[in-house]
């Protein structure tokens, strides 16, 4: 029983040193995310359109 209790107040003691990010970050991590992802997606379009359309001219 006494290592549960130890267990659980070093697990408190830990959550203590935890910094936690801000709603400002989060929002920011999230708008870097979502452009970086909106960016490779168009990339990735633009390169299946034209493989495509090369295929399609060769065939």
């Amino acid at each position: 029983m006494q290592k549960v209790l130890d267990y659980i107040s070093h697990s408190r003691a830990e959550l203590t040193k935890v910094i936690f990010p801000t709603k400002e970050q989060i929002r920011n991590a999230f708008i870097s995310v979502f452009i970086v992802v909106t960016v490779i997606s168009l990339f990735l379009a633009l390169i299946d359109a034209i493989m495509s359309f090369s295929l399609s001219a060769v065939l």
